[in-house]
Order: structure tokens, then sequence, then C-alpha cells
């Protein structure tokens, strides 16, 4: 029995000796990834206690909103937590939950409306989180054993990076961890479309399924609750040969609004926009389209807040 004791004590004592090595010296090693840019994030919408705007959704919001001009509209201050759809949306829709004020305003604007409830590439959420306490809470309890499945692999590039000491760098180009502002918005200059062109065969109409409408009904039944309101704005959508008819969009939008217990306050036909807008992705804007993309959102909250419905 004594024996049996010592060896639960030893193993004990060595598991907690490896999470401290990997957990404390080998983590983190993506502090200047474009991922980490959401500890900057967290950090601003913890540090408002009252009233706020906060955009939640994935880089069609990092790479599409102009927050300084939508906080001067509102006289709110304006946090963007768009950041990466690789992690789906229910790990951005997470942040929500953050610092709910009472007066706060959520403005949801996925790209897609049919997800399946999970993270969609657990890999890419530890590079977000690493050993970062205070971006836990963006993992539900159900995702816990998704994570558990793949932080062997994210543990394997972090020896690596702490090995050849070539870890916690930045790119020079817009996905690094300073390219953002203190918004949240990616400032990196965008004025053309890159060389080469983009890929806008992803652009097709999106239909909801029943399981992101629970999802985000339950979202808007929490905020509700604790005085803030949840509406759910457009993405941009880009104009080319192959884009769906306007009224496609529309019929889209009155979907997504028939679903959903809070308002859609965007007319989705007012997001298309030339494929010239469109800088590296089918959703990323160029400069200029983050003005017109920013003004129009700007336009259809004023609308929503007078008591005009778009559905």
């Amino acid at each position: 029995m004594k024996k049996k004791i010592l060896f639960f004590i030893k193993l004990i004592v060595l598991t907690m000796l490896l999470a401290l090595f990997c957990f404390g010296i080998v983590m983190p090693q993506y502090t200047g990834n474009y991922q980490a840019s959401m500890l900057d994030k967290v950090q601003r919408l913890k540090s408002l206690d009252g009233p706020k705007i906060v955009l939640i959704g994935n880089s069609n919001l990092a790479f599409g909103i102009d927050s300084a001009k939508i906080e001067e509209a509102f006289k709110m201050p304006v946090v963007n937590m768009g950041l990466h759809g690789g992690v789906g949306n229910a790990f951005n829709e997470q942040a929500a939950k953050m610092n709910v004020c009472e007066g706060d305003i959520y403005i949801v604007a996925h790209t897609n409306y049919d997800d399946p409830n999970a993270i969609k590439n657990p890999m890419l959420a530890w590079i977000t989180i690493e050993n970062h306490a205070e971006l836990y809470p963006l993992i539900r309890t159900e995702d816990w054993p998704d994570m558990i499945m793949a932080y062997p692999t994210y543990l394997k590039k972090c020896l690596t990076l702490w090995r050849t000491e070539t870890g916690n760098g930045e790119t020079n180009d817009c996905y690094r961890r300073s390219a953002f502002n203190e918004y949240g918005d990616n400032y990196f200059q965008r004025p053309k479309t890159i060389d080469g062109g983009v890929d806008f065969s992803p652009v097709v109409i999106n239909h909801i399924n029943e399981t992101t409408a629970r999802r985000l009904n339950e979202l808007n039944a929490y905020l509700t609750e604790r005085g803030a309101r949840m509406v759910v704005a457009a993405y941009p959508v880009a104009v080319y040969e192959k884009t769906p008819a306007a009224d496609e969009y529309y019929e889209m939008g009155k979907e997504i609004s028939d679903a959903l217990d809070c308002a859609v306050i965007s007319d989705f036909r007012d997001y298309m926009l030339d494929q010239t807008y469109f800088y590296d992705s089918y959703t990323h804007l160029t400069d200029e389209g983050v003005q017109i993309r920013t003004e129009q959102l700007i336009e259809d909250l004023q609308l929503y807040l007078d008591g005009v419905k778009k559905y």
C-alpha cells in the first residue's frame, strides 16, 4: 500500500513539474503572432466598465472596420473583437460574455451562419490562448476535449520554437500583433488589392442552421438579462461575375432575421461591394472599402436605435 501511495505521489509531482515546464517555460511562443492581438482586445474590453459597442466575429471585422469613426458617431467606446474565422463562430462569440455592462451594444457580424457549434481549428485556438489565463474563458467546457487532443501538436511546435529561439517574433505584413490599433482594428495600410488578385469562389449565400440560431439566441438572452443589446450586421459581399443576385442576399438576411430573437440591422444588399474594394481575401477590405463599410454600419445602427426595422 505504501509503495502505491509513493508511486502516485511521484506521479503527481512529475506531472506538476512537466506542466510547469510546458506552461511556465516553453509557452508562450506566439506573442508576436496575429492571434496574439486577442490579448490586447480582451484587455481593452475588460477595461471599459460603462456602456460600449463591441464587434463580434471574424477577420471581416478586423480588416473591415474603422472603430474610431463608430466611437465618434455614437459617443461610446468601441472594441473590435474580430480576429480569425479559423477558430469558428462559437469561439469568437465567447468574447461577448467577458465584461457585459448595462447599456452595451454587441454587434455580431459572421460570414457564415451554418457552423457546427465547435472550435473549427483547435490548434489555432491554442496559438491564440497559449498560457494566457485571461483568454481561457474563450474556450467553452464542451470544447476542451478537442483542445486536449490538439495540445500535443501545439506543444511540439512550441518546443521547436523554444529550442531554436525563434518564437514570439513578428512578420512584416498585416498578420502580426502590432498591426492592430488600440480599438482592435487591423490598420496595416491596404491601398489596393494584392498582386495576383483574390479568390472570390467562396462568395455564396450562407443559410443559417438551427444550431447556430439556437446558440445566438442563447447569447442574446444572456446579454439581454444583463441589460445589454445584441444585433446582427452584414459582412462585406464581393461583387464579381459569379456573385449571387442581390435579391438572394436580401432573402438571406430575412432568413437570418426570422431565425433570431435579436434584430438584423443590415440589408445585405447595402454591403455588396465591387471586388476592387477587397484586399487579400473575399472578406478583407482595402482602406477605401473599410470606410464605405463603416459608414454603412453607422447608418444601420443609427436607424436601429431610431426604431427603424430592416426586416
